[in-house]
């Protein structure tokens, strides 16, 4: 890892650019240019692109059309899912393009990619041909990878925008795909995604003026219920948050000629989108949830989830980290100072350090927890080790608390000291739980 990593930051930038487009050209000439048959929709943006992608698929199969998905945490052909384990949220070309192969052998007609400026950076979208993009939001993130620059990685999400008229429109299921935008009007980045040109272009948002307005939001424990014109649709995975990205799936099934009735059961019935607010019961008396959340604005919105969601006296504890290896530094301070802040114990501990110094990481978000108010030994826990930062954190649980695990979800490995190691949060905790019996 350290020798690739020496390697790539010793060649010029031209030079390994124009290595990743001929890497996934290559890629795309060996599986046949899979995406000309398969309705291709791609979702960029910087949170809540997996919940997304995971609601547009249960919708469309249960309105009869059998699509694929391709996550930071899940890869579904149909009926078919295993977890992502590739440590990237868009794989390298060659998985791309046969997983896209695999798609249409299956009898796929539509399959949804997440998106991100990374993959983009390295031509990873080079022979996939979008019909539909989908912009969810936009928070500074991934910033050292383009020069620090926010604008150069929003210009570099564009790009799966600019590329919609870049080929010509297909024809699947004998009928001609229109090039659609969707984009959330709720971001103040909205009108730079909607100036590309396309076929339609349609908004969304909650409890803001669009195309799709979602209102009436009602949040529980179990699920969130909210109208969009007259329907009504319910989702059964917790948080608010999560209407916004459901919406985008209403849209495109309704577009695919799908009716409210059955958007509304796909919609319910996705229960669980691996490391998304997944729930881990082993007959514990306080609820813990595993999330992804890595940036400022998910883990606030986890926060506020579980704030609304416990019970009276009840505590919320979070186990927080950072990745290492180049990624955004700013937001360390950020989530130290919310967890800080919002939970009633903080646990900061490893995620995935790269060749990075942990402790470095873990200081960045200690330090802004302190100054939020948390004393060390008392509220505030660094213990780099993750698996016995979880032991603390679920040691620190009673009845009616709330444990939220987050910064991997549903991820199959931890990167540490160059190294990738098998790990999954979601089997730790369980382990966890049943030793405290």
């Amino acid at each position: 890892m350290r020798m690739k990593t020496l390697v790539r930051n010793a060649l010029p930038e031209r030079f390994l650019s124009m290595y990743h487009f001929l890497l996934a050209l290559t890629a795309a000439i060996r599986y046949g240019f899979p995406s000309r048959h398969i309705v291709t929709i791609g979702i960029t943006g910087t949170k809540g692109k997996t919940s997304t992608a995971n609601f547009i698929w249960s919708c469309l199969s249960a309105g009869g059309i059998k699509t694929g998905i391709i996550t930071t945490a899940n890869i579904r052909i149909g009926e078919r899912e295993i977890l992502n384990a590739y440590h990237m949220t868009m794989p390298g070309p060659f998985t791309i393009q046969r997983l896209m192969r695999e798609m249409v052998r299956a009898g796929c007609t539509h399959c949804v990619i997440e998106t991100t400026s990374e993959g983009l950076k390295q031509h990873r979208e080079t022979g996939l041909q979008y019909d539909i993009a989908v912009f969810t939001n936009l928070f500074p993130e991934h910033l050292p990878s383009h020069g620090g620059s926010f604008e150069a990685y929003k210009e570099m999400k564009g790009k799966m925008f600019a590329s919609l008229l870049s080929h010509p429109r297909k024809v699947v299921g004998q009928r001609q795909v229109e090039k659609i935008i969707i984009s959330n009007t709720a971001s103040e980045h909205a009108p730079y995604f909607l100036a590309f040109p396309a076929d339609r272009k349609v908004t969304f948002a909650v409890d803001t003026k669009a195309d799709y307005t979602a209102q009436e939001v009602r949040s529980s424990a179990t699920g969130v219920a909210f109208k969009v014109g007259s329907a009504e649709f319910r989702l059964s995975i917790p948080g608010a948050f999560n209407v916004s990205n459901a919406l985008p799936a209403i849209i495109i099934s309704r577009l695919a000629g799908i009716d409210d009735t059955s958007i509304a059961r796909g919609l319910e019935m996705l229960t669980l989108i691996p490391g998304r607010m997944e729930r881990i019961e082993e007959g514990q008396k306080f609820t813990v949830f595993v999330d992804y959340a890595h940036e400022g604005e998910s883990m606030r919105n986890v926060l506020e989830t579980a704030q609304a969601m416990r019970a009276p006296g009840g505590k919320i504890i979070v186990l927080l980290g950072a990745e290492g290896g180049g990624r955004d530094k700013a937001k360390r301070p950020t989530m130290g100072k919310l967890t800080g802040t919002m939970a009633d114990y903080v646990v900061v501990s490893n995620v995935d350090p790269y060749d990075d110094d942990p402790q470095e990481i873990l200081e960045d978000i200690a330090r802004a927890s302190e100054e939020a108010g948390k004393k060390r030994d008392a509220d505030l826990f660094v213990i780099e080790d993750r698996r016995a930062g979880i032991q603390k954190a679920l040691a620190l649980s009673k009845a009616g608390d709330i444990v939220l695990i987050t910064g991997k979800g549903a991820e199959q490995s931890m990167v540490l000291g160059g190294k990738s190691l098998p790990w999954d949060d979601r089997t730790v905790v369980r382990e966890e739980l049943q030793k405290m019996g």
